[in-house]
């Protein structure tokens, strides 16, 4: 099986996606998938203009035919060349051929790597490497340079590759075993689930085997940590939770996640909460959800929904361009004055981020102003109730807890990943109907976060709302029974005789024990 520049992207994701794509196995059209693969192809045919720009014709290259010896190479740049060896083969986008320092030093070659992201993850470095190491088997010569186009300014970072060789070799070895089974490899859900086109293939078997990678929030290390134990799924996991008593030296401390108490919730679909979880709101609730390019940096829409007695006010403010973002943040402050003790309430880090980089970049409200009270203390929502209230979700976010409460998007396919090939749909169209469809989803947002907190505050208050279908499926964990440390309990019988004889015989124990007796006179009397 030949290793290509594709399967070994695909491996880097994920082996289950690596092995399907090897397979030839078409999973289902994922739009976010398309976008980005439209995306990378768009920037790869521009990419390769600009290195053609203002180069004679006599010294590049177009897709040489494979079998052309690179070393007697007279040209500079050549461009969609095949690099192929015995089992692997890779695409290059470009390769420059640097003319050698001095007599009797061979030519340099350095391939490179057109990519449309402004930041670049490991991953990447790690394709250059692997190119890099299938073009340097096929001239037969060390290959210690690479160069990564990426961005909007086509900006080139240049990677020493001898460095990545250990780790990109060990993981074609990996392929090429995990290629040579006849059968795919465990399911294991991760990060890249939500862009990837087998995703619904992967959830439903998941699904089936009622696997531990479902819940979200289990790292690899403790999936295989449990998997040491003998526990391989969820419904395994629920039964292992254990309520107990915590210490007083660490009552005042905060409550570690268990997992357990998740697969617990899951199985018998309940919420179950953990000790008296607290959530104030002292003033008026400012529900704030950001959209944002965190590949520029650039957040272009700011949602607040601001609810004061039985009314409601939603504003969205639009950014065009990153010079607009200051104006945005601007306004966004102005509305914060103009509210009655306003707490800033969101769901997440990104907004967390996104107030400190704003304070940060531009100028922070003013000391002792209403805007900058509330700037100093906002309300992150999850980290107000974790590991003290569970959903019987697979996941913990926003999308998932307004779904369980019954809200629902105006856009069924909305996502924080559609948002974003929206987003930049829109500023290569300028359509009016993306800008809206960002808008409205960004509106449901915040009105997700709204339904949330009410429901949580419903939760921690001193009297929980029994309107709700969803609260009268409440477990307090101190009403769950607690477990014996000693003994088996009471056994029961399916027949009485039996009972009986389980009696007489616990009595003929009690008879023939050996009893310790530790008195002096008593031990001295038995001697005699």
């Amino acid at each position: 099986m030949t290793i290509t520049s594709c399967l070994f992207d695909a491996y880097l994701k994920c082996p289950t996606k690596c092995w399907l794509r090897s397979q030839g196995e078409a999973g289902e059209e994922n739009a976010y998938a398309h976008w980005i693969r439209t995306q990378n192809e768009s920037y790869r045919s521009e990419g390769t203009k600009r290195l053609l720009e203002g180069m004679p014709q006599n010294e590049h290259v177009i897709a040489p035919p494979a079998a052309g010896n690179p070393k007697s190479a007279k040209w500079r740049l050549g461009v969609d060349l095949l690099a192929q060896t015995q089992d692997l083969e890779s695409r290059l986008h470009a390769v420059e051929r640097v003319p050698s320092e001095g007599r009797g030093k061979p030519a340099r070659f350095v391939p490179s790597r057109l990519v449309f992201v402004n930041k670049l993850t490991k991953d990447d470095k790690l394709l250059i490497a692997f190119d890099a190491l299938v073009f340097s088997e096929v001239i037969g010569r060390e290959v210690s340079l690479g160069r990564i186009i990426h961005g909007d300014d086509y900006a080139t970072l240049k990677v020493k590759t001898p460095g990545l060789m250990g780790g990109v070799r060990n993981r074609v070895e990996k392929m090429r075993a995990l290629l040579s089974s006849s059968s795919p490899p465990d399911v294991i859900l991760n990060r890249h689930c939500a862009e990837c086109e087998f995703q619904t293939r992967c959830r439903q078997k998941a699904m089936e085997k009622d696997d531990l990678s479902l819940l979200a929030n289990m790292t690899e290390k403790e999936r295989k940590k449990y998997h040491g134990k003998g526990i391989f799924t969820v419904t395994q996991l629920s039964y292992t939770f254990r309520p107990r008593r915590r210490p007083k030296r660490l009552r005042g401390k905060r409550e570690r996640y268990h997992h357990s108490l998740k697969a617990l919730a899951i199985r018998e679909q309940k919420i179950h909460i953990v000790g008296n979880p607290e959530l104030k709101i002292d003033g008026t609730p400012v529900y704030l959800d950001v959209e944002g390019l965190p590949d520029r940096d650039f957040y272009y829409l700011i949602g607040m929904l601001i609810r004061n007695g039985d009314s409601i006010l939603q504003h969205s403010l639009w950014a065009d361009n990153t010079e607009d973002e200051k104006r945005i943040w601007s306004e966004f402050l102005g509305i914060l004055e103009n509210v009655r003790n306003p707490v800033v309430i969101h769901y997440g880090s990104y907004e967390t981020i996104f107030l400190k980089r704003m304070c940060e970049r531009y100028a922070k409200p003013a000391d002792g102003s209403v805007s900058a009270k509330a700037l100093a203390s906002p309300l992150n929502l999850p980290s107000a109730v974790f590991a003290r209230i569970y959903f019987p979700t697979y996941r913990n976010s926003l999308k998932d807890l307004a779904r369980f409460l019954g809200f629902k998007w105006s856009e069924t396919t909305a996502s924080g990943l559609y948002s974003l090939a929206w987003r930049y749909d829109w500023e290569r169209s300028h359509e009016p109907k993306l800008k809206q469809m960002l808008i409205a989803y960004n509106a449901d947002d915040c009105e997700a976060l709204r339904r949330i907190t009410v429901f949580l505050a419903s939760l921690c208050g001193p009297e929980q709302h029994e309107s709700t279908d969803h609260s009268k499926k409440v477990v307090h964990t101190d009403s769950l029974p607690k477990p014996r440390l000693f003994g088996f309990g009471k056994a029961q019988f399916q027949f009485p005789e039996l009972e009986e004889i389980n009696r007489a015989a616990y009595w003929d124990y009690q008879r023939e024990r050996v009893l310790v007796r530790s008195n002096h006179s008593i031990r001295r009397s038995e001697r005699r």
